[in-house]
């Protein structure tokens, strides 16, 4: 029985079901990690993404106009380097902190692009939460893993901006068909000397399988969902990826985390959400609410996005 006319499944489950997608993929890259280093599981990951990309969508090159290029190439690198952080960072500290720190950068971005002061309480919000996350006062902090996370969320500032700024030229697969092989020629720079004589079958089989788990599926179901719902209540839902992320790592990398780790990622949680009021954007005439890749342009707008 349809909950809609737009189709049996609301569009809120969704949304869930992407964010679930999203972080069982970052779950189970960390097996492959271990086989192929982080740079070169994010080189997989892109590369056959880009693959199944270029063979459900015909890359819009006639479109692209001579100043699509530098923010095109921009989008793609930043992708890339932001994926090989993201795994980097997954490799040596619990998943739900990693994705806790990236959020400080699209975070910092909607409130700074909110023009409203009291708005940067949300990155100061969801900072706190990091900390209690990290729980430097008992001395095992692993700064080289923070670091890889916190140049993620850089990395992710800037690929909302490019998102955004392409979003509003390009839409859907076609998009995601230009800058995802651009990334996986970035991840391949430093992807492909650590995963050269470590690869087989097996490992291409997952790499394939967390491929589709991300950006592939993620990509139909926001798209599916962006098409049922506003930006503001996607964005709302969307906050609630660091707490799947929580879950997951706790699932499948077994990562128990403390009860002052559950109030951090609840920190991170609020601060995402209440950073999504007042962030709609009006979109183009004409242009169609879509992704970029892995979280939606219109939530790349306002707020959280993710990696690739």
């Amino acid at each position: 029985m349809s909950t809609r006319k737009g189709g049996p499944i609301p569009p809120w489950g969704l949304a869930v079901a992407a964010m679930f997608s999203v972080q069982l993929s970052s779950a189970l890259s960390v097996e492959l990690i271990a086989e192929v280093g982080a740079a070169g599981t994010a080189w997989l990951r892109l590369s056959l993404g880009a693959i199944i990309f270029l063979a459900i969508a015909r890359p819009p090159l006639r479109s692209v106009r001579r100043p699509d290029i530098l923010p095109l190439l921009g989008l793609g690198i930043a992708t890339g380097l932001m994926t090989i952080m993201f795994l980097a960072a997954v490799e040596r500290i619990p998943l739900g902190t990693t994705v806790a720190i990236e959020f400080l950068g699209p975070l910092t971005v909607a409130a700074i692009r909110s023009h409203n002061r009291r708005a940067l309480a949300w990155p100061v919000l969801a900072l706190l939460g990091v900390v209690l996350l990290t729980e430097p006062w008992h001395g095992r902090v692993d700064f080289l893993g923070i670091m890889f996370a916190a140049i993620a969320a850089a990395g992710w500032g800037a690929y909302i901006l490019l998102t955004q700024l392409i979003g509003d030229r390009f839409t859907g697969i076609g998009a995601l068909s230009l800058t995802v092989p651009i990334a996986a020629v970035t991840a391949a720079v430093v992807g492909i000397p650590q995963a050269v004589g470590h690869l087989n079958w097996g490992i291409l089989a997952g790499a394939l399988g967390v491929a589709i788990l991300m950006p592939v599926l993620p990509f139909v179901l926001e798209l599916k969902a962006l098409r049922r719902m506003t930006s503001s209540a996607f964005g709302t839902l969307m906050s609630l990826e660091p707490a799947f992320a929580v879950l997951l790592g706790l699932l499948v990398l077994h990562q128990q985390p403390t009860i002052v780790q559950f109030i951090g990622i609840a920190l991170v949680v609020v601060a995402g959400a209440a950073s999504q009021r007042g962030g709609d954007r009006k979109p183009p005439p004409l242009a169609e609410p879509t992704t970029m890749g892995p979280m939606p342009e219109t939530l790349s707008a306002k707020g959280p996005g993710k990696e690739a």
